[in-house]
């Protein structure tokens, strides 16, 4: 069953420890410059939302890479980038709707979540359980849920 990186926006603290993970599993060093996930602080509501690949069904940075470096894996559920094939002219982080693609300056490559082969890092170590890596058949469920207590909330 296919599973997706979801965030609870609600519980981000900021602790950016999903960046320091990543950078050390994917780049063998705490940096965060080379995570796959970056959290961004939205100031004028004081809140934290990690930014990442969303593994788009019909990915718009495949579709404007010269090099065709980025395919769709639909068995795997990823977008998958050929390092050989990328020249590093990052057309695909203009295209990318969602800041989901990172630029690593001393490969000179793109970079992206691949949720680390199905056993997400970051997921591990969130503390606060922001991010979750679910069924996608569950995600709609879990939100009707949440909504649904927050109405009965609401009501008492």
């Amino acid at each position: 069953m296919a599973k997706v990186l979801i965030v609870d926006h609600e519980k981000c603290t900021g602790c950016r420890i999903c960046e320091l993970v990543c950078s050390v599993n994917k780049e063998g060093a705490a940096n965060p410059a080379h995570a796959r996930i970056h959290t961004v602080k939205w100031e004028m509501e004081g809140s934290y939302v990690p930014m990442f690949c969303r593994q788009c069904v019909d990915p718009t940075c495949a579709a404007v890479c010269p090099m065709n470096a980025i395919s769709r894996d639909d068995y795997l559920d990823l977008t998958k980038v050929d390092d050989a094939l990328c020249i590093g002219c990052r057309a695909c982080i203009s295209a990318c709707a969602f800041g989901g693609v990172g630029f690593n300056q001393e490969t000179q490559k793109t970079m992206r979540c691949d949720t680390c082969g199905g056993q997400p890092t970051c997921v591990d170590f969130c503390e606060t359980g922001a991010l979750i890596f679910i069924d996608v058949e569950a995600v709609n469920l879990r939100r009707q849920r949440i909504a649904a207590e927050k109405i009965r909330a609401a009501t008492r």
